[in-house]
């Protein structure tokens, strides 16, 4: 059954009649504390944190003194210095091909023949009126030669002496014709056959047996192995610099301890308009016989200059209100200080320091567009001493120095 519970009745408090209690003294030192610590956190908070500075990574290189020797490397590949492009001189139908490419051929060797009936025809026919013209002038020799009796005796007149004589010359005219004739249909016959006009190899095909072909049209193609040469490209900045050196070396991928003596045969008065480089011959005097046709090879030039030089690299320059300067880094303090300095002539990835600079410094080559005066920096890499040359690049165009 349900439970019922009386609730005793409170008699309400009047303001006016309510008890007072007063403060308690320490409760309030709390409350000041607390509101003390808010305050010094807020006021920390608002401070603002001192940056710290920043230090950068670079990349350094120490400078050397050059002695004016610099050298210039250039990938190319070994071609012939006469690669000829054989053809019959006479036209017809190739009957027989006797080489195939990469043969090795000697002077006078046969390398394709035509078809020869038409030729043998020809000669055939120009042998009949050599054989004609040859019984003629024998006629007339003979009866040249009994008036020249009767008139000696005084038998006939001169006139006749002198046509009889006039028969005989025009006689041995046509004789003399009819055996050019001949020899000339001789040598048609002969050009039947293709033959090489030097040792070489043969290097392409352009017809095949059963082709029908012109006088002069070409057919097989073969290289001299006689003189060898490098053909490669020399940029337009490095064509007059190097137009005169006569220390030139080759090497080759397969040999690069060997280097044989050349010399620069010729460098095209135009660049070409692909690669807009000028191309350039360098001749190999007396090759070996393992220096093949096709091979990569490297020309090497060296320049001896009239005096020595400090280079840097182009990324290492920074312009600077129209004047160029170059971060150099010191190394007790950590720090970069920017020099102006005066610039020369370009020599492939480096240009020449006229003034500003000094053999021992260390100068910034990467990230100068990021630098400020004496801020901090963190080398990349181990910087080498100036007494060791920093090693040539072995890419073509690319300069090294000596």
């Amino acid at each position: 059954m349900p439970v019922h519970c009386q609730v005793p009745e409170v008699a309400a408090v009047r303001p006016e009649t309510a008890p007072y209690f007063p403060p308690r003294p320490r409760l309030a030192r709390v409350g000041a504390a607390i509101l003390a610590c808010v305050a010094l956190t807020l006021a920390a908070c608002g401070k603002k944190s001192e940056p710290v500075p920043e230090v950068r990574p670079v990349r350094l290189q120490q400078l050397s003194q050059h002695t004016g020797k610099t050298i210039f490397e250039f990938s190319g590949d070994i071609r012939p210095r006469v690669e000829s492009r054989l053809g019959f001189r006479v036209g017809g139908k190739i009957a027989a091909r006797l080489v195939d490419v990469g043969a090795v051929v000697r002077k006078g060797q046969p390398l394709a023949r035509l078809d020869p009936t038409d030729l043998s025809l020809a000669e055939a026919g120009s042998r009949a009126q050599y054989e004609a013209a040859r019984t003629d002038r024998d006629l007339a020799a003979s009866d040249l030669k009994r008036y020249n009796e009767l008139f000696a005796k005084g038998f006939i007149s001169a006139a006749e002496q002198h046509r009889r004589q006039a028969t005989f010359d025009a006689a041995e005219s046509r004789l003399r014709q009819a055996s050019a004739g001949l020899r000339s249909q001789a040598n048609q016959t002969a050009y039947a056959v293709l033959l090489a006009d030097a040792d070489g190899v043969v290097t392409a095909v352009d017809a095949e047996v059963g082709q029908v072909i012109t006088p002069g049209q070409p057919v097989i193609r073969v290289a001299q192995t006689a003189e060898k040469e490098v053909a490669i490209g020399l940029p337009e900045d490095q064509v007059d610099l190097l137009r005169g050196t006569t220390e030139v070396t080759v090497r080759t991928w397969a040999d690069p301890g060997r280097a044989l003596p050349a010399r620069v045969r010729e460098i095209a008065a135009a660049a070409d308009p692909v690669t807009r480089t000028y191309a350039t011959r360098v001749s190999v005097p007396n090759p070996p016989a393992d220096l093949k046709l096709g091979m990569t090879a490297v020309v090497t030039f060296v320049r001896t200059g009239a005096a020595a030089a400090v280079r840097v690299p182009l990324t290492a320059l920074l312009q600077e209100q129209g004047r160029d300067q170059v971060w150099v880094y010191d190394q007790a303090a950590g720090t970069v200080r920017p020099v102006q300095v005066t610039l020369g002539d370009p020599v492939g990835n480096e240009i020449e320091v006229r003034q500003g600079l000094a053999p021992g410094q260390t100068i910034v080559t990467a990230g100068v567009h990021l630098l400020k005066p004496g801020q901090k920096v963190r080398p990349m890499q181990t910087v080498a001493p100036a007494s060791a040359p920093a090693s040539a690049p072995a890419a073509a165009r690319a300069p090294r120095q000596g």
